[in-house]
């Protein structure tokens, strides 16, 4: 079972046991949190497609840790015109792990198309 959901903005695939770098959550480390905007579930080759999202399903994830990316180094030039500036950035993140995920209250909206049907000539 995995499903497709939105985390602070990024959309993200995840299953039940792994673990997901995101942008910083305002969440203390060690709470558990949970994700309304479920774009896609896949039960064992059952998918519902919510329009935009599924109603009733959610994500739940515990944060392990908040820590900082790795640093990205913005360097820009003009040649011949004696221009440089250099720029550095590291990212805010948020390690999570997906406890488990609910489709209470969600029917299948879409199965996934098995083999194109015959034509009749």
């Amino acid at each position: 079972m995995y499903a497709i959901v939105e985390i602070a903005g990024q959309q993200f695939k995840v299953s039940k046991d792994q673990k997901v770098f995101v942008h910083r959550l305002a969440t203390e480390e060690g709470n558990k949190v949970s994700f309304d905007k479920v774009m896609l579930l896949d039960d064992n080759g059952t998918v519902t497609i919510g329009a935009p999202a599924i109603e009733g399903a959610s994500v739940e994830a515990k944060v392990l840790q908040h820590l900082k990316g790795d640093k990205v180094i913005v360097f820009k030039k003009k040649r011949r015109k004696g221009y440089k500036k250099k720029n550095g950035h590291r990212q805010s993140l948020t390690q999570i792990v997906i406890e488990g995920i609910s489709a209470s209250g969600s029917a299948p909206k879409k199965k996934a198309a098995k083999k194109a049907e015959t034509t009749e000539e």
